[in-house]
């Protein structure tokens, strides 16, 4: 039974009052915010230096004002998800974003209109240097604005455009039929949480109901998720054509600054790499003595009753040692975290569940959610939103606040180098095979499922969108047989494709958003090559790697990940992730 909020101890929960010491605080700043939405005295007046750095200056204060109002109204509602009074206050900062998104849509198509040797000049110049990178990007993207009515037509499409990840969030979570199994003599309801907790459960009879019952409720509704994904996919495609691009990939792309060749890098990487997956899974079906390794089987661990199940402060401590090669500083700054609200770590009635870390420019601080709970993931969990702060930590208080916050494309790279720097410390630091063999497989499951499954569902989507823009029906039938085909390509021969994964594709919230889920796959990747170069090289490859995480959005992500030594335009990146695959499954058989 999850406590109530008063009984956890205020060291175990995040000081949201450094945000807004009062809720008269926060209605002081929105009503100070909503007086200051008008930038209609700026129309037609962007054109000189003086004029648009005026306008830069008042729009950041608003911005600035209305992210913490946001934050704060975020982190009230995940405190407890059922109080309607926090729910209200986001939607009363949705309200002000929408304010601000309309008064504010003449700028774009009226800077892009300016000359290229003007906008040159700006970004040139000193007083314009917080928005340099801004106003060499608006330059690329001038072919791409379109005039200024369709411009604020299109800045009102928000909620329009995001209907369809809405209607499946409420298919997938509100109104989705939960199916019911027997599980040791007990009736159980399979939610999604339950779903991956149930495919671990050592009766095979049990991980065959769970999986075919699950994806039977998937079947049901079917033509209707068939709908709304297809849907989704038109608006892409419709977005692309009326800004001009050549494909919804390169508008994707566009939008991050992020060359279409680390997309096709990474296609071909895991193609070419695919018989070490499929090696690692007739290694599984043999440990595990299967004739046939189903589905339903491959998310069964093969080494039993290695869990680390520790309480939440012995936990940190393993963090901080395993994060111990980042230096001193990085010790303190986890200490901090620790004792100074950074963290939210029990599970509360009403919480909302997992974890992530939060920051916006300007704060005391970055805020991390967790729900501990003692197993290795959740120890692993706290290393991984603590790479997210220190991220965020750094970029705020080392670049201006137009050039403070990173691209959703490095977003998991921080948090995957401390994974993987905690993996190598608990490696190094345990003689107990058993406990190797574990840790072995953790990580091959971490790359099985972060750069393997997310490449899988990259190349799916990638698949559908240029098979609508060639004008290919999207139907039921064609999707699943498509997502069949890609699943006996990466699972292999060693794995029975269950004629259920097929719609598979119709429970994954992220293909909603168009091209996300490769930069998963890509974080992973850098995080390796830069985890490998700090514990071989030390100190050049760490400082190499604070000047990455102080680097916020100062230039396109490919470019400042070359900071902390990784190219992804390039394949060396890929084969040296490939290669720790490698090792670790030749170490792990070794064991075996």
């Amino acid at each position: 039974m999850a406590k109530s909020r008063n009984e956890v101890p205020a060291a175990l929960k995040w000081r949201i009052e450094d945000i807004f010491a009062t809720p008269q605080d926060w209605e002081n700043a929105y009503a100070d915010c909503q007086g200051k939405l008008d930038f209609s005295a700026y129309e037609g007046r962007l054109n000189t230096v003086e004029t648009l750095a005026e306008f830069f200056t008042k729009l950041e204060g608003v911005t600035l004002t209305l992210s913490h109002l946001g934050v704060y109204a975020f982190m009230r509602h995940d405190e407890d998800t059922r109080a309607s009074d926090a729910l209200a206050l986001m939607s009363r900062v949705d309200q002000l974003e929408m304010q601000l998104s309309a008064s504010i849509a003449f700028v774009t198509p009226e800077l892009a209109a300016l000359p290229t040797e003007t906008l040159e000049a700006m970004a040139a110049d000193p007083r314009l240097s917080d928005y340099d990178y801004t106003l060499r990007g608006l330059i690329k993207e001038k072919p791409h604005v379109l005039s200024r009515e369709t411009e604020e037509i299109l800045s009102q499409g928000g909620r329009v455009f995001g209907g369809f990840s809405q209607v499946f969030g409420m298919l997938d979570n509100a109104d989705f039929p939960f199916p019911t199994v027997t599980v040791d003599g007990k009736k159980v309801k399979v939610s999604h949480g339950m779903y991956g907790v149930l495919l671990q459960h050592p009766d095979r009879r049990v991980r065959k109901a769970v999986f075919q019952a699950y994806y039977k409720a998937y079947i049901g509704l079917a033509n209707t998720l068939t709908a709304t994904y297809v849907g989704n996919i038109d608006k892409d495609v419709f977005l692309t054509r009326a800004r001009k691009y050549n494909s919804c990939l390169e508008r994707a792309l566009f939008a991050e600054d992020v060359d279409v060749r680390v997309y096709q890098n990474l296609l071909a990487s895991v193609h070419k790499n695919l018989p070490l997956l499929h090696r690692y899974y007739r290694d599984k079906k043999k440990i595990l003595g299967l004739k046939q390794l189903h589905m339903y089987d491959v998310y069964l661990s093969p080494v039993e009753d290695a869990e680390i199940k520790v309480d939440y402060e012995e936990a940190f401590g393993i963090v901080k040692k395993g994060l111990a090669p980042l230096g001193p500083r990085y010790q303190e700054l986890l200490q901090e975290a620790h004792d100074n609200g950074w963290i939210d770590v029990e599970e509360t009635e009403g919480k909302r569940s997992g974890a992530y870390s939060i920051s916006v420019y300007g704060l005391k601080h970055p805020y991390v959610l967790l729900n501990y709970q003692k197993t290795t993931n959740e120890v692993f969990t706290i290393a991984h939103e603590l790479g997210h702060a220190m991220h965020s930590y750094h970029s705020e208080r080392s670049q201006p606040q137009n050039k403070a916050d990173y691209k959703i494309f490095v977003a998991e790279v921080a948090s995957t180098v401390n994974e993987i720097l905690l993996l190598r410390y608990l490696l190094k630091t345990t003689d107990d095979p058993k406990m190797k063999k574990y840790l072995l497989s953790y990580y091959m499951d971490t790359l099985k499922g972060t750069l393997f499954r997310q490449t899988q569902f990259a190349e799916f989507e990638y698949l559908t969108h240029d098979m609508a823009e060639k004008g290919v029906p999207l139907t039921k039938d064609a999707l699943c047989d498509a997502y069949l085909d890609i699943n006996k390509k990466y699972y292999g021969r060693s794995v029975v494709s269950d004629p259920e994964i097929a719609y598979e594709w119709m429970r994954i919230p992220h293909l909603y958003r168009g091209f996300y889920v490769y930069k998963y796959a890509t974080g992973i990747i850098s995080a390796v090559s830069i985890a490998d170069r700090i514990l071989s090289e030390g100190q050049p490859a760490v400082e190499d790697y604070f000047r990455f995480l102080s680097s916020g959005g100062s230039d396109s992500p490919v470019e400042l990940l070359k900071l902390a030594g990784v190219d992804l335009t390039k394949k060396e990146a890929f084969n040296a992730c490939m290669a720790s695959f490698k090792a670790a499954l030749e170490d792990f058989e070794a064991l075996s």
